[in-house]
């Protein structure tokens, strides 16, 4: 019997419009002969929406409107499958047996929905709730990185109600000019700016602080932009490396998502033939340290001389047509359908070993 896969996307955060692309990728790539598919939605304001009128092909959930005709659901589970609960009839209208969580950003990628699968005893795809909870979470995860001893940019990690302590002269003493100022926790570059003096620094500051209370101030590094996709629980596996090459100044959420021209990618990198296992093998590293499962994409800044830093680590990557992380595991020789196949069996052998660990104690 088939299983069915529950395609959960939307979601309340500022990266709502690139869920939809990532799921209805997913959707149509998915090995149907495998897997039946159930689309789950997340609106803007949290609600759990099941609409069943979609096109089983080609779809694309960028322009329609899911959500207009959906019913209001709520998530049950029996025996670790999900049942899809019509708030208004209190009737199960639609069944799953493992969520495939594609909500980037808060509410998706930073531990809260993974907890709430884990809670009702749902096998997912992706990193269990504290690697996603870490992972999403700039400011901690540059220490762990750091006192791993993996080399990162050097930064300073600002609170809202501590702000006007900020002197700009002793940032630039610390990270020079020019620097970055980021959200702690937001994806896609959401809410970063690059400040190149006074007036830029406190323009970025309040920007970051419209997204989190908690900001990121970056020094700049100055090289290539690197990508390794990572795959596997236990005993993870490396893709190629890939290298961004954006046309905009930094690469930005509308050169990720919205400018198909704004960004060029190599894969594998132009880098010294070296290079790629080392840079491999430390994402491997840094993989486990950041407590990671499924997936996740490590990315790198490589500087002129060869040195490297570790720029983050994102746990659910997206999978739009402009994304890196299927584009590398196909350079690798596993096609699109195959590593969604692959990152639901991860999902299955997580949980069922849980499930054992669970029953010995």
């Amino acid at each position: 019997m088939k299983k069915k896969i529950g395609i959960v996307f939307g979601g309340k955060s500022t990266e709502h419009e690139v869920s939809l692309h990532s799921a209805s990728n997913i959707h149509d790539a998915i090995d149907k002969e495998q897997f039946d598919v159930v689309l789950l939605g997340v609106d803007r304001t949290g609600k759990w929406c099941f609409n069943q009128e979609y096109s089983l092909n080609n779809l694309d959930l960028s322009s329609i409107d899911y959500f207009e005709k959906s019913k209001t659901v709520h998530l049950e589970s029996r025996h670790g499958k999900a049942f899809l609960t019509d708030k208004l009839s209190n009737t199960s209208i639609e069944n799953f047996d493992v969520a495939f969580p594609i909500i980037h950003g808060s509410f998706g990628e930073d531990g809260t929905l993974q907890g709430i699968f884990k809670s009702l005893d749902i096998p997912f795809v992706g990193a269990d709730i504290l690697g996603s909870a870490i992972c999403m979470d700039k400011d901690i995860t540059k220490r762990l990185l750091r006192d791993s001893n993996i080399p990162i940019a050097d930064f300073i990690t600002v609170f809202k109600e501590n702000k006007q302590t900020l002197v700009f002269e002793e940032v630039i003493e610390k990270l020079g000019v020019p620097f970055f100022v980021k959200p702690c926790n937001t994806g896609s570059s959401v809410g970063v700016s690059k400040a190149t003096d006074k007036a830029s620094f406190y323009i970025a500051m309040d920007k970051a602080f419209e997204y989190d209370r908690k900001i990121l101030i970056e020094e700049a590094i100055v090289g290539k932009e690197l990508e390794c996709a990572i795959l596997g629980n236990e005993n993870p596996e490396a893709s190629v490396i890939g290298e961004i090459i954006p046309t905009d100044e930094f690469y930005t959420y509308d050169t990720k998502y919205l400018d198909v021209d704004g960004v060029k990618m190599s894969i594998p990198a132009q880098i010294p033939h070296e290079l790629p296992n080392t840079l491999q093998q430390i994402a491997i590293k840094v993989y486990k340290i950041m407590c990671c499962e499924g997936m996740a994409r490590v990315d790198f800044f490589l500087r002129d001389d060869n040195t490297f830093v570790v720029n983050e680590i994102n746990t659910l990557p997206g999978f739009a047509d402009t994304s890196m992380y299927s584009k590398l595991w196909i350079a690798s020789g596993v096609s699109y359908a195959d590593l969604i196949t692959k990152l639901i069996g991860l999902a299955i052998d997580k949980y069922k070993k849980n499930k054992e660990l669970q029953t010995t104690i």
